[in-house]
């Protein structure tokens, strides 16, 4: 797995990987996984971006304190600080799961620092937590993430197993990918405590409130969505193409689940190069009548 990087902010050292050149490209993962979700889509894309894969609060390797505010709010809040630390006016943002909550705030709070959005499966609105998400939150209520965590680092079929809902194709996934998912996540009692965090952080509210700001927000913005998903129907696609204000355009990808950007890459990659150069041409378009 790559290299970590490390951008210091007021939310503690949040850890990333980078490759690539050309305008900056944010991916943002989503719980119980890391960075590392990207690669695939990152090996297609370095050659027109700089694609920088961000590690969330709690997650990877990212390094906060005790105290510090694990929300999708705080989350939001250290992308901004994030992008701050690295000089990146704007960028190309790509979000997946509970990524995709926190950039909806990033990009409707800062809808200047947004060049284009992505938005693929995900939590939106108030349809989360989801109804699937159930096991995961009264595990986290009831003091078994620790357990969970345990068995999963113990056996790498357990840890398959419970990664599997997310994916089309679970038996695919290596020993090497799935320890650089759980290992971060339980290798200290420390680390697991904000894991369990962050999954009691949850809540929708924040996001409801945003809506308004979504529909003005014009940043040109993709829904590219895995039809074979349990957690996030491809209604929730269609509700945010339907409201924010530079949504045009639905992708479904038939029969993928959650965490397609990991197994069908050239399709999402193919997607956002085209939505790339769609939104640069809009920009030179508004530049040229300015």
């Amino acid at each position: 797995m790559e290299k970590r990087l490390y951008a210091s902010t007021p939310f503690g050292d949040i850890a990333y990987t980078e490759r690539g050149s050309g305008p900056a490209a944010l991916f943002v993962h989503g719980v119980f996984l890391n960075g590392n979700l990207w690669r695939p889509v990152i090996d297609r894309l370095s050659g027109v971006r700089r694609c920088i894969a961000v590690d969330l609060m709690a997650h990877g390797a990212t390094r906060t304190r005790p105290d510090q505010d694990l929300s999708f709010d705080g989350q939001a809040a250290m992308l901004l600080a994030f992008c701050d630390a690295l000089g990146l006016d704007q960028v190309d943002v790509v979000s997946n799961d509970s990524g995709t909550a926190i950039v909806q705030l990033f990009a409707a709070r800062n809808p200047g620092r947004i060049r284009s959005l992505t938005l693929t499966n995900g939590d939106v609105h108030d349809n989360f937590p989801p109804p699937a998400a159930e096991p995961m939150m009264v595990a986290a209520k009831q003091g078994l993430i620790p357990e969970v965590g345990r068995r999963m680092l113990a056996d790498v079929e357990d840890a398959r197993a419970q990664f599997a809902v997310g994916y089309e194709h679970p038996e695919r996934l290596s020993a090497d990918t799935l320890r650089a998912y759980v290992e971060p996540l339980f290798s200290s009692p420390e680390r697991t405590k904000e894991l369990e965090r962050f999954i009691l952080a949850i809540d929708c509210r924040s996001n409801v409130a945003v809506e308004p700001l979504l529909r003005r927000l014009m940043a040109p913005t993709l829904v590219v969505w895995g039809t074979g998903d349990v957690f996030f129907g491809i209604e929730w696609a269609h509700w945010l193409r339907d409201t924010i204000g530079g949504a045009r355009r639905v992708i479904e990808l038939p029969d993928a689940k959650l965490f397609f950007p990991e197994e069908r890459p050239d399709e999402l990659a193919a997607a956002l190069r085209e939505h790339w150069q769609l939104a640069e041409s809009l920009g030179a378009g508004t530049a040229a009548s300015a």
